[in-house]
């Protein structure tokens, strides 16, 4: 999905031939990341299928203007994120949510052999502190560090500073990087009496 030049294919496929199949390649690279992100508004795994095929029916539409648009996953990501404050307002008749209000659970992937490595107490150990990060700096250290997305990126969606965006990962990196010592030392004691 990070690869810039693929994504660049499948736009143009998409636009100067409306190549069903790159459309495709493209809802697969990206249903997964956009869901997690959407849910993160709108508390609904149903509510949030529904924005990212909203998502995806939008881009269709519009195909004839994807050449044009320079960063196409900060373009995802800004649709769906409109969308989602569309359907928090239309269905909850409440202002718009503020980033400080949303709540969303982070998932540790283990996509490589030493991720597969760290023991079930250390991942539920790390997730827990990931849950009790301030929700903006939950979604910041997702977008960034699950999404794979740059800070500028991040910022862009957001609407916020890419210094916030820096700032904010700095803060979820220190309150994880805290937890693991504690963790170790708990470890190392409870292998000790064995």
């Amino acid at each position: 999905m990070n690869d810039p030049n693929h994504l660049r294919s499948l736009q143009e496929r998409i636009a100067l031939y409306e190549d069903m199949q790159a459309y495709h390649e493209l809802y697969n690279l990206f249903f997964h990341n956009l869901h997690r992100f959407c849910f993160s508004f709108v508390k609904s795994a149903e509510a949030a299928e529904e924005i990212v095929s909203d998502v995806f029916i939008k881009l269709w539409q519009i195909r004839n203007k994807l050449p044009e648009i320079t960063n196409l996953k900060v373009y995802l990501y800004q649709i769906a994120k409109n969308f989602c404050l569309n359907y928090i307002t239309r269905h909850f008749k409440n202002p718009v949510t503020s980033l400080d209000e949303i709540n969303i659970e982070t998932v540790i992937s283990l996509d490589n052999p030493e991720e597969l490595c760290i023991s079930a107490d250390l991942i539920n150990t790390i997730q827990q502190t990931i849950r009790q990060l301030p929700p903006q700096c939950r979604l910041i250290f997702q977008m960034v560090k699950e999404d794979g997305m740059r800070y500028k990126e991040v910022a862009d969606v957001l609407q916020v500073s890419v210094l916030t965006v820096r700032n904010q990962v700095a803060i979820a990196t220190k309150k994880i990087a805290e937890t693991l010592p504690a963790y170790i030392g708990q470890r190392q004691r409870a292998e000790g009496k064995r």
